[in-house]
């Protein structure tokens, strides 16, 4: 488990990242849509998109279910709302706005629980 110091600035740099319209500003890679998580320099593999470092070692794992961390992706698997909706059911039916939306809220919420000591309830169980 990585340690809360660490996950608490990760999560705040993504948000930071998120308001200064990191994923709508000049694409990463102009042929296709910015990928949440992914396509943030929050993400262990941004500088190199070889995938060298697996995504179990991402501090955002502990986040996603355990049934979903082994697949490729997991972070689009991080239920962003009380309703369990995630980055991929974002990604099938919402827009690119209401994915920002959720992903804000989530990110908000997170930070708030981990700074103020309690176990996060955003947590994967």
């Amino acid at each position: 488990m990585q340690d809360k110091r660490n996950v608490l600035q990760i999560l705040k740099a993504e948000l930071a990242f998120l308001e200064r319209g990191g994923y709508r500003r000049v694409p990463r890679y102009p042929w296709r849509p910015s990928f949440v998580f992914e396509d943030s320099p929050t993400c262990i593999n941004f500088a190199d998109r070889s995938r060298q470092q697996p995504c179990t070692d991402c501090p955002l794992i502990e986040f996603v279910p355990e049934n979903r961390r082994s697949i490729q992706f997991p972070c689009r698997h991080i239920p962003l709302t009380q309703g369990g909706e995630t980055v991929n059911s974002f990604y099938e039916w919402g827009t690119e706005e209401e994915l920002e939306n959720a992903v804000r809220e989530w990110l908000l919420e997170a930070i708030k629980e981990l700074e103020s000591g309690q176990k996060a309830k955003v947590r994967a169980a």
